[in-house]
């Protein structure tokens, strides 16, 4: 928050104020920004929490009365507070105002002189874990995944800039029942044959073959159960096939990362933990955590509300392992997240799983606890929705239904470099293409987080490359804008004194950039990097409205100088923000 030290200076003086009046002292002062009305200022409600906790405590008063009594009170022993040049008690609040050429001053120093750093949040002490993208082998990667490493990225990037030691994990499924419908189709009427081109499609194709052939002829699912049966015997033929095929789908995972530009600092298998899940079900059989009924033809299961003695039915029953021994996702996640917690010492861990888990994680995270992880009360499910195509189609991969990460990704790159061309057919055509890339990224990153994450997101090319909508192109585009007039002015001025009226574009762009810290704060803090993507989209708004209605170039001496300030503050505040997002900030366009 701007003016953080002189608000810090005035709580300790209202603390030392309420101790005189020998009065109940909040436990926290917060101070709030109060509408613009001519001056920028910051309220307290401090005295209404006072008259409450007075009420509470059996003192027959008038909330509202008492506190606006209180805080007259508490203004006239204040007196003047530096760095503020009026105090006033209104309504039961105590509200500090600066002159807005103060302010406005303050904010652009701000940003400048912290540059890439400004809305960052003080490191905090806190390790967490943010769990993303986790696609399968001998899958595809489509744009249903895409939203999944979209997300769990941009939450990456704002945990970490908010001051939270952030590690980015992605757990692959590189094994179960589709791994095995793959490897009993290749075997069968693909062996010996490697990707050519485009591995993920490729291995995608033989798995949209492996369902279709299970499901048009019931002896078949009875040969791959043969190599479940071979792979659960650790058969070394069906480990080497694995071994390789699998080898072809990371390496195509690993392309996807650097297209979008994520990397990660540790990856987790499935196939590493399945095993040792099976040790730690035995286990909780045992401390009588679990109950085994596999004797009687059924699966190991945990009775959670059992456990917990709850009678309404909350958590139900996870199953942990099936009745046949094989393992399910509870098996290799249990053991899991002991991991993380143990090796990676993980004080919050964040899961990016579609919004159908939601039982099952909220049983994940409760067993934890019963087990002993406290931990378990810290993990955090950040569910999201499927992606449909326009005309409501449903992403699926066992049902071919379905658009690859390449062929989005070159389909952005071919609209976006139309309308490169379009715009500036001057550039070179190495230019065009870098800035197309940048657009065609932002393009498919924005709208997978410019919708609420717990909504369904479909995907549509005339939004996503909306130059005057809420799209990328149009935030991206406003960035350029700033870089075009601070190119034109040659050098950015320094600080420079305003004592000219400011007009009211120039106040409202003032105040959304002010806003970044408190929005990085309050986007980490929920787990919602939308909070980012609207605030970027409604800073490239204000700065259109600021564009059009005050010259910057062509402006008096003072007025030009404190206007070119002010873009270069908005050019680094959108490119921030944009960066947050994981979406690049484009020079030119």
């Amino acid at each position: 928050m701007m003016f953080e030290q002189e608000l810090d200076s005035a709580s300790q003086r209202l603390r030392q104020s309420l101790h005189q009046l020998d009065v109940p002292i909040p436990d926290q002062i917060e101070w709030m920004p109060t509408p613009f009305e001519g001056q920028w200022g910051f309220g307290t409600n401090a005295c209404f929490l006072t008259a409450a906790a007075e009420a509470r405590a059996g003192k027959k008063v008038s909330v509202p009365s008492r506190a606006q009594e209180i805080a007259e009170t508490v203004l006239n022993d204040l007196g003047p507070i530096t760095g503020f040049t009026r105090t006033e008690a209104e309504k039961g609040y105590l509200n500090l105002y600066i002159e807005p050429t103060q302010y406005a001053n303050r904010v652009i120093d701000t940003v400048l002189d912290q540059g890439e750093s400004f809305g960052s949040g003080d490191p905090k002490k806190q390790q967490v874990m943010v769990e993303y993208s986790q696609p399968n082998t001998h899958k595809a990667f489509h744009v249903g995944h895409l939203r999944n490493v979209i997300l769990g990225g941009a939450m990456s990037n704002i945990l970490e800039f908010a001051g939270y030691n952030t590690v980015r994990a992605n757990y692959i499924g590189d094994i179960g029942w589709h791994v095995i419908q793959w490897l009993w189709c290749y075997l069968k009427f693909h062996s010996g044959e490697e990707p050519k081109g485009d591995r993920t499609r490729w291995m995608q194709d033989i798995y949209t073959e492996a369902v279709q052939l299970i499901d048009d002829h019931p002896e078949y699912e009875a040969e791959a159960r043969e190599v479940f049966a071979r792979w659960e015997n650790d058969d070394p033929e069906i480990k080497r096939i694995w071994e390789k095929t699998r080898n072809w789908s990371l390496e195509g995972f690993n392309e996807i990362y650097e297209n979008l530009g994520e990397q990660f600092d540790v990856f987790f298998y499935e196939s590493e933990v399945e095993k040792p899940g099976k040790v730690l079900v035995e286990e909780l059989i045992e401390q009588g955590l679990a109950i085994d009924e596999r004797s009687i033809g059924g699966p190991v299961v945990v009775k959670l509300d059992e456990l917990l003695g709850l009678e309404a039915e909350t958590y139900r029953v996870l199953v942990i392992l099936r009745s046949d021994g094989t393992s399910l996702y509870a098996t290799k996640d249990l053991p899991l997240a002991i991991k993380k917690f143990k090796e990676w010492q993980i004080d919050k861990s964040i899961y990016v799983i579609d919004v159908r888990q939601s039982l099952y994680l909220k049983q994940i995270f409760k067993f934890l606890e019963i087990m002993g992880f406290k931990q378990g009360a810290d993990c955090y499910h950040l569910s999201y929705e499927i992606v449909n195509l326009p005309g409501d189609v449903t992403i699926s991969s066992r049902e071919g239904t379905i658009v690859m990460f390449d062929d989005l990704m070159q389909e952005a790159f071919k609209r976006a470099l139309w309308i490169v061309e379009d715009k500036n057919p001057s550039l070179s055509v190495a230019q065009k293409k870098n800035v197309a890339e940048m657009v065609a990224l932002g393009a498919l990153k924005y709208p997978m987080l410019a919708v609420d994450n717990n909504k369904v997101a479909t995907f549509d090319w005339e939004r996503a490359l909306d130059f005057e909508g809420q799209a990328a192109p149009y935030i991206q585009y406003a960035h350029v804008r700033a870089n075009s007039i601070l190119n034109k002015a040659a050098s950015i001025p320094h600080h420079v004194p305003s004592e000219f009226e400011l007009e009211v574009q120039e106040i409202s762009l003032l105040d959304q950039i002010s806003r970044l810290p408190d929005e990085v704060k309050r986007s980490a803090e929920n787990y919602k990097p939308l909070t980012i993507a609207n605030y970027a989209f409604d800073l490239a708004r204000t700065f259109s409205e600021f564009y059009q209605h005050c010259p910057v170039l062509k402006a008096e001496k003072d007025v030009r100088a404190f206007r070119l300030r002010l873009t270069a503050a908005t050019k680094q505040t959108l490119a921030n923000s944009l960066r947050l997002l994981g979406i690049e900030s484009p020079e030119v366009m």
